[in-house]
């Protein structure tokens, strides 16, 4: 006949140790390939229209280049379809556009 099974105890972790006095936390290690997420871009920009144009600012391909907005992409961030003078075609944060007389 096989032995009974033990309970199992779990023990309670150790309470935390006080901080030493005099001593001051240091700052908090933040890794540099975090990306930063820009909390505005959610708003978008309300000034924009299809058939405007645009420079695209930012970073990324087509930067600095004027184009003209295609259409709208409606998602969590605001989105255009634009097309450079160059012929080439990129969606756009509607915050990295800024409107060209």
């Amino acid at each position: 006949m096989p032995a009974p099974k033990r309970k199992t105890v779990y023990r309670k972790p150790p309470p935390p140790k006080p901080p030493i006095p005099g001593v001051t936390a240091p700052e908090p290690y933040v890794r540099p390939t975090v990306a930063e997420i820009n909390t505005a871009a959610r708003h978008g920009r309300t000034d924009l229209a299809v058939g405007d144009k645009v420079r695209i600012n930012g970073t990324g391909l087509f930067n600095g280049e004027i184009a003209v907005i295609e259409r709208f992409g409606g998602a969590v961030i605001p989105t255009a379809h634009v097309r450079t003078e160059g012929g080439g075609t990129r969606q756009v944060r509607t915050i990295d556009l800024e409107p060209v007389d």
